[in-house]
């Protein structure tokens, strides 16, 4: 924000802050200064950066208020004629005017005044320098007194020409459907039902809070004036201008909340300043549409907890003196040691303890609280748990996986597809989540919609779309008593162009993920299991079993919950409980010396019945306790003609080896004979073309 020098000083008794001081202490009170430049006769134009939650130091009294705090000057107000201030009602102006506001809930308060006989023309010379000395051109002497007032008060407003109004009267109301409105700047609006419009008894004439519009606005045939003085909706406003890509010093401030209380001096002040520049007389009374000023909220400030918080010893009485100084109403409890603070209107920024004990610490300045030549850090290392994240996401990045980071919230039929049986639906009674006001019970229906957002941008990827995240469902028991819970997973989902290959892909990555934490001992297990949800696949689920635990599931999600979600091709999902696998890391390895005599390696392709798990083969394997057998690989599965309808044909690998000599085949070939007999008793296999 540009403020004047000379102009901050005219609000302050004595008047005469240096430059230099007022670099100073702006600094120290939170406001960098972003430039300065001499403009003008011995003044100085500083460019003040204003956080967006200061909207009452958008104007040179808000500025000069802080001065004034922080160096023990006063406040000389400006002046507003004594019997504007004194009205209280519509009086005559409610007579020739009227204001009809429909949307109090946006427009809080609207203020009105009538001004006859006024005569149009150039600004007196000083009223130009002082707009100039901040980036402001001077119009003409109305729009030049309001645009005055703004930078002196912060209070927006606007002036109608009132003969043009129809009816000469105005609306406040939402826009109508093919509406629109030609701006101060001659720029055309198409309107929307969501733009706010002060309009006349026809159209719009105004677009809320942002600009004016330009056939109702002041020209030098203007002789009659409707002045407007109004607050607005901080969104409403926003909305609006963002979209129509209008930047006014009106809606910059209505967007940081205008005080309602000011408006009654800011509009005195203006309609005098008008009278003095432009002539006319002002018709008795002012229209007031909007609720009243609301009291003044009180805030408790803890003494100790402010000097305990800022690291000073500040008297309580001192504290009382520098919110007072901020015009910040305070009085102490002497019993209890607290301040009770009444929140000032033009400062709706405060609401809480510590935004006073804030305004405490800002007042008695920054450079009071001590600083310590050393500062004690201890580095903490990272967490195993940590580690062993980024170990499982960079070992499913290399297995073509991508990362998503999704929302918790899903539909209700969203959620019910994937609720395990059991379990009910967590409800999230929140206004901005009416679309999806449920927790997800799973991962899986958030990296559903991930998947429907990449299949409708056209994504491809050779290897199928392929994705994963480490997140939480939500669900609670479907009895009396229900007790809610929480589980952190792995989830996965991959394209499944071929069911049958994706399963054994998706047991692949799974045994993969297991054995990077925990190494090649890791027991996990996959076996066919019941669905757990109703949008897994009857005949294509299968549980995780990980050191005999169930810690997970997987399965093909059925057509119905593809089609809900809007997919063309099927997916495999995957699930594991997260702390389950972070707790193998780190891997357990074993070294061993190099073995100095060759090893004897069995290969057998075992015809089983389709169903015959691998985890069977391998169970009669190791129960034989085979004599010198130090390794079982699984080598492939073959499916065709030459096996049989309902069969499959797995190759397995048998290594035997003594560390201490060379074996002979004699030793090994009565072993393989009696682990044979032993598959085909207990699996009912068949050696392939035996």
């Amino acid at each position: 924000m540009l403020i004047s020098l000379n102009w901050v000083n005219s609000l302050l008794t004595p008047g005469d802050v240096t430059p230099e001081e007022f670099d100073r202490v702006m600094t120290v009170a939170g406001f960098p200064i972003e430039g300065a430049e001499s403009v003008g006769a011995g003044d100085t134009q500083f460019d003040i950066e204003v956080t967006s939650n200061r909207g009452d130091c958008l104007s040179h009294l808000g500025v000069a208020r802080e001065i004034a705090a922080a160096t023990d000057r006063s406040i000389a107000r400006p002046e507003a004629p004594e019997a504007l201030l004194k009205t209280a009602s519509a009086g005559a102006a409610g007579d020739e005017s009227g204001v009809d506001n429909r949307t109090p809930e946006v427009c809080p308060r609207f203020t009105a005044r009538l001004i006859r006989g006024v005569k149009v023309g150039p600004s007196p010379a000083w009223l130009v320098d002082r707009l100039e000395a901040v980036g402001q051109r001077s119009i003409n002497n109305i729009v030049d007194a309001s645009n005055y007032v703004l930078m002196e008060l912060g209070n927006p407003s606007h002036a109608f020409d009132l003969n043009t109004l129809a009816e000469r009267r105005v609306v406040v109301r939402y826009a109508e459907k093919g509406e629109t409105l030609v701006t101060l700047d001659e720029q055309k609006c198409e309107l929307r039902a969501t733009d706010l419009v002060v309009a006349d008894a026809q159209k719009p004439v105004s677009l809320a809070g942002v600009i004016g519009g330009l056939e109702t606005g002041v020209t030098e045939k203007t002789t009659d004036i409707l002045l407007e003085l109004a607050t607005w909706d901080p969104v409403t406003i926003r909305t609006a201008a963002r979209r129509l890509r209008i930047t006014t010093d009106a809606c910059h401030r209505f967007e940081r909340i205008v005080d309602p209380a000011s408006i009654d001096f800011a509009a005195a002040r203006l309609a005098g300043l008008i009278v003095q520049l432009a002539g006319g007389a002002i018709v008795d009374g002012f229209i007031d549409e909007g609720a009243g000023a609301k009291p003044a909220e009180t805030i408790e400030l803890r003494a100790q907890r402010c000097r305990d918080i800022i690291g000073v010893n500040i008297r309580s009485e001192m504290m009382v003196d520098l919110l007072r100084g901020l015009e910040i109403p305070a009085e102490l409890n002497g019993d209890r040691d607290t301040l009770v603070c009444s929140r000032p209107s033009h400062r709706p920024d405060l609401t809480r303890e510590i935004d006073l004990i804030e305004e405490v610490a800002r007042a008695n300045g920054y450079d009071e609280i001590p600083i310590d030549d050393r500062i004690s850090l201890e580095i903490a290392h990272p967490q195993e748990t940590e580690v062993a994240e980024r170990e499982l996401g960079a070992a499913l990045a290399g297995m073509g996986f991508y990362e998503t980071i999704t929302f918790s919230f899903v539909t209700k039929k969203e959620g019910d597809a994937f609720l395990p049986k059991g379990r009910r639906l967590l409800h999230v009674d929140e206004e901005r989540r009416k679309g999806a006001p449920f927790l997800r019970p799973s991962v899986w229906p958030s990296l559903m919609h991930c998947r429907r957002v990449n299949q409708d941008a056209g994504v491809r990827v050779e290897t199928g779309v392929r994705l994963f995240e480490f997140g939480s469902g939500y669900s609670e028991e479907d009895k009396p008593g229900r007790q809610s819970g929480e589980s952190r997973t792995l989830s996965m989902l991959m394209d499944a162009p071929d069911s049958q290959q994706s399963l054994r892909q998706m047991r692949g990555v799974i045994e993969t993920a297991a054995r990077r934490l925990g190494g090649d001992a890791v027991d996990i297990q996959i076996k066919p299991g019941k669905p757990r949800s109703a949008a897994e696949d009857a005949d294509a689920s299968a549980e995780i079993l990980l050191e005999q635990k169930s810690v997970g599931t997987m399965a093909l999600i059925n057509r119905k919950t593809l089609e809900r979600f809007g997919l063309d091709e099927p997916v495999v999902v995957g699930e594991l409980a997260l702390d389950a696998l972070l707790d193998l890391y780190p891997p357990r390895t074993n070294v061993e010396p190099l073995p100095s005599f060759p090893s004897i390696e069995r290969d057998l392709s075992l015809v089983v019945d389709e169903s015959t798990p691998w985890s069977d083969i391998a169970g009669v394997v190791e129960s034989q306790d085979l004599d010198k057998q130090v390794g079982l690989v699984f080598v492939g599965t073959y499916r065709g003609k030459q096996v049989g309808v309902g069969k499959k044909s797995v190759t397995l690998r048998i290594r035997f080896q003594d560390p201490d000599r060379t074996l002979r085949h004699e030793e090994v070939d009565p072993q393989i004979e009696s682990l044979v007999g032993a598959l085909k008793k207990r699996v009912s296999a068949e050696i392939r073309g035996a």
